[in-house]
């Protein structure tokens, strides 16, 4: 039987430049062309057990990445902790630097700054500000809004230097827009379709709710943690994911829905294809119950105003 390369132990784990792997006397170019490695990029290669996860190829185009380039977008976000979908490593490069093409990478032209840049687990990344700046102007609203709330709740950014950014670069597209949204941007939300169905209403310009509020009983035993809810009217709107399908998580999700009726709540549910095709129809629905909610206070407070016999 043929002889099986050995392979070095520093090179089992992450990918490398095959050119600093040879000159280094770690392997021979025999060796580098044997089925043991797989080439990701010109002269980036990684060992054929390992495998390609986004962040991997983000380790593997880090390595070529031109000086004051950095891994950016999408792939930074997932690097500060966002779930991204998307295979393709999303690069910042300075307009001026030329790099080859690959289809495994897209590349961003800008202007970038020392302070826009640093590094993480290795690599070189576009700030946590700046990437919520590139991005926040680069997607919808909704989805930007949903990148906002989800980097402050992992507690990665600091939004008064993204509103500085804007305020500095304000002639930059789509930088007025973003510095509108960052004012919505809530840390306590919790989904991207929560941030969805929260700016719906903001734009909607319904009463603001308050995200992830605590709820209690008359005896203050906690009863449930509301997606949005707007405690005057007693009023609750939430999301429902696939994962509320699952049998254990529907008898939860009664008994929790029982227990909110039972102490005076309305609670309004919603899945995707609420917030995503009828989107004025789920706004008409919170619109009217809250409302009603109006409604009831004002009666209440109308049979307390009226005069008894005795006031009399």
């Amino acid at each position: 039987m043929p002889r099986q390369p050995t392979i070095p132990d520093q090179l089992r784990s992450s990918p490398f430049r095959g050119s600093i792997a040879v000159k280094e006397g770690i392997l021979s170019r025999p060796m580098l062309r044997s089925p043991a490695w797989q080439r990701l990029l010109h002269d980036v290669y990684i060992h054929r057990d390992v495998p390609l996860d986004h962040r991997t190829w983000c380790r593997a185009a880090a390595l070529i990445l031109p000086p004051g380039s950095a891994i950016g977008g999408l792939s930074a976000a997932h690097l500060w902790g966002l779930e991204i979908k998307g295979s393709r490593v999303s690069l910042a490069l300075p307009r001026a630097r030329s790099f080859r093409p690959h289809p495994h990478l897209v590349t961003h032209r800008t202007t970038l700054t020392p302070a826009d840049l640093t590094r993480h687990e290795g690599m070189p990344v576009t700030t946590p500000e700046r990437t919520a700046f590139d991005l926040g102007r680069r997607l919808n609203r909704a989805d930007a809004l949903a990148l906002l709330d989800a980097m402050l709740h992992l507690h990665v950014l600091r939004l008064e230097v993204v509103q500085e950014m804007t305020r500095r670069r304000f002639t930059w597209p789509g930088s007025s827009v973003l510095a509108d949204l960052i004012r919505f941007a809530d840390p306590r939300a919790e989904s991207p379709m929560e941030s969805r169905l929260r700016l719906l209403l903001i734009d909607a310009r319904l009463p603001p709710a308050i995200p992830q509020l605590e709820i209690h009983d008359n005896a203050g035993c906690f009863l449930a943690r509301a997606d949005l809810a707007w405690p005057e009217a007693d009023l609750i709107a939430e999301y429902d994911g696939d994962h509320h399908r699952e049998r254990a998580q529907f008898r939860h999700d009664v008994t929790r829905l029982n227990a909110l009726r039972m102490a005076g709540w309305t609670v309004l549910r919603f899945t995707a294809d609420d917030v995503l095709r009828h989107p004025r129809r789920l706004v008409a629905t919170v619109s009217a119950a809250l409302a009603e909610a109006a409604e009831r206070r004002s009666g209440r407070t109308s049979k307390r105003s009226t005069p008894t016999d005795a006031d009399r």
